[in-house]
C-alpha cells in the first residue's frame, strides 16, 4: 500500500501544493469531513492513515464507517484535523482512493445480493487497475464476493492458450501438478470436458456460455470437479448463472467496470 499511496501523492502534489502554500497560512488549523453522497459500500478506509502519514501526520483521524459497512446521502465516513495545508495537499489522492475503492465494494456486494439464497459464490478477477490490484481485491472482499487468485504466482488457471501450447488438455494438467498449486483448467467443448475430467481434474472453468447450456454442462460433470462460470456475466443474469448448480460464478465488471462513489471532503477551520 505504501508504494502506491507515495506514487498517488508524488503524481498529484509533485513539488508542492502551490495553491494552497500561496493562499493558506502555515499555522492554519482545519477539520476535514468525508462525507457520504448516495448510499454505497465504504471502502479504502486504512489508505486514509497512510496517505497523511506520508504527508507528516495530523492531529487526529476519525473513522465513523469501516471498510464492508454501508453509508447513505449524508453520513460522515471519517473526520481529520491538522494543518490545512496538509489537509488540502491530500484531498484528492484521498478521494480518489475512497470514491473507487467504494465503487468496487458497492459493485460485489450487489453482486453478493444478486445471488443470495443460492450455493453459488462470486468471484473476482484480474481484471485490475494495474497497481491497485490489492487494493482492488480488499475492497472487492469487504463488498462480499471471494478472491480469486491474486496474480499467475499463488494458483494454476489453464486456459485455452495454455492447452494449445501444452498440446492438450491431458498434458497440460499433468504438467501443472508438478507445482503442488490448485490447478484449474478452461474446458471449451465436451471432448475438452471429459479428457479433463478422466485427467482428474477437480475444478473446471467454463466460458462463455448461455445459463441453459451452462446447466446442461453442470448437470453432466455431476459433481465430478468444482464449477467456475465467467464470461459475459453481468449483475443483470448473474443470479441465473448461479442457479445452474455451479459452485462460482466470477466477474471482471466487479473491478474494471466500478463506478466511482459520490463523496465529498468538507473543510472548515479550526
Amino acid at each position: 500500500m505504501s508504494d502506491v499511496v507515495r506514487l498517488a501523492l508524488a503524481e498529484d502534489i509533485g513539488s508542492g501544493d502551490v495553491t494552497s502554500q500561496s493562499c493558506v497560512p502555515e499555522s492554519q488549523k482545519a477539520r476535514g469531513i468525508f462525507l457520504a453522497r448516495e448510499p454505497l459500500v465504504v471502502a479504502g478506509t486504512d489508505v486514509l492513515r497512510e496517505i497523511y502519514d506520508q504527508r507528516g501526520g495530523v492531529d487526529e483521524l476519525k473513522l465513523f464507517r469501516r471498510d464492508g459497512e454501508c453509508a447513505g446521502p449524508g453520513d460522515v465516513l471519517a473526520t481529520v484535523g491538522g494543518r490545512a495545508r496538509t489537509l488540502l495537499e491530500c484531498e484528492r489522492v484521498a478521494l480518489n482512493f475512497l470514491q473507487r475503492l467504494s465503487g468496487v465494494a458497492t459493485a460485489a456486494r450487489q453482486y453478493a445480493d444478486a445471488v443470495a439464497g443460492t450455493r453459488c459464490r462470486v468471484l473476482d478477477t484480474r481484471k485490475t487497475t494495474p497497481g491497485l490490484r490489492a487494493l482492488e481485491k480488499q475492497a472487492a472482499a469487504a463488498g462480499g464476493v471471494t478472491n480469486h487468485r491474486m496474480g499467475l504466482y499463488d494458483a494454476v488457471l489453464i486456459k485455452n492458450n495454455h492447452i494449445a501450447a501444452a498440446g492438450g488438455v491431458r498434458p497440460a494438467i499433468e504438467r501443472a501438478r508438478t507445482s503442488g498449486l490448485p490447478i484449474e483448467i478452461e474446458v471449451r467443448t465436451r471432448a475438452e470436458l471429459h479428457e479433463a475430467l478422466d485427467a482428474g481434474a477437480a475444478h473446471l472453468l467454463l466460458d462463455n456460455l448461455s445459463p441453459a447450456e451452462a446447466a446442461a454442462w453442470v448437470r453432466e460433470i455431476g459433481g465430478r470437479a468444482k464449477v467456475e462460470l465467467s464470461g459475459r456475466i453481468t449483475l443483470e443474469n448473474v443470479r441465473a448463472y448461479a442457479e445452474t448448480g455451479a459452485d462460482y460464478v466470477s466477474s471482471g465488471a466487479i473491478t474494471h467496470s466500478a463506478r466511482a462513489m459520490d463523496i465529498g471532503f468538507r473543510l472548515e477551520l479550526a
